[in-house]
């Protein structure tokens, strides 16, 4: 009877962990209108999304082993370094080379969109699975705040991420390899400022930080929002 009541239990924190990315990924696979990307590729950057959290679990725990033997946890530094050059670094670096793997030379990426599309869903991907081992540490009190803040936040970094790759492909095929390799670099640079900035107030716990903090999600939700738009009415081929 005692594993019989556990499966309910474990139900209800998957799908509190998971049901805020994949609402959020039905809503930008409404919003590819032209033409759909293949169920199999999107599946597959989902998977590699979770892949992705999972060695950049592995790379963290180093990052921060090396950082603790230079730095000082109490010096004020210490969590700026975190942020950006660990955090954000590592796990933006992961789902922008898995997601280039797969989709950079894929038949499929041949309208500007496809790069937001693929980009968030490997960063949803990351999110969802990420959530689950929140949920299942901290109970399910953390789920709302997690699905208001943390999800949103993986997926407007995306955002900004795959607007920049959708150009990079775009020179690309264009025979431009300077602006493509330009924008390569800003897909991943403008989705660790983002990230690395996100954590940064979050981490800080001041005050101060605290209201930085929620003026930023407000600002990002609202650009992230607008840019889609923009993006999905304003799509063209490759």
């Amino acid at each position: 009877m005692f594993y019989i009541n556990l499966i309910p239990v474990g139900i209800v924190y998957i799908l509190a962990a998971v049901l805020p990315a994949a609402l959020l990924l039905f809503y930008m696979y409404r919003k590819d209108t032209i033409e759909k990307e293949p169920a199999g590729l999107l599946f597959k950057l989902i998977g590699l999304g979770v892949l992705a959290a999972i060695v950049s679990g592995g790379l963290e725990g180093a990052a921060i082993t090396v950082l603790d033997r230079f730095i000082s946890v109490a010096n004020p530094l210490y969590v700026i370094i975190l942020a950006f050059l660990v955090v954000a670094v590592v796990e933006e670096g992961t789902k922008y080379i898995f997601m280039k793997l797969i989709t950079w030379k894929n038949p499929h990426f041949n309208f500007r969109f496809d790069g937001i599309i693929y980009a968030v869903f490997i960063s949803l991907g990351f999110a969802a699975f990420e959530n689950i081992g929140y949920v299942a540490g901290y109970g399910l009190t953390i789920a709302p705040t997690r699905a208001l803040l943390a999800i949103p936040g993986h997926m407007s970094f995306a955002v900004f991420m795959g607007v920049f790759y959708g150009r990079a492909r775009l020179w690309a095929n264009r025979g431009d390899d300077q602006k493509s390799s330009v924008n390569r670099k800003l897909a991943y640079l403008v989705a660790v400022f983002l990230h690395g900035f996100y954590d940064a107030c979050a981490m800080k716990q001041t005050a101060l930080s605290t209201i930085i903090f929620f003026a930023f999600i407000i600002a990002i939700d609202i650009l992230m929002i607008s840019t889609i738009k923009k993006e999905a009415l304003t799509d063209h081929p490759l």
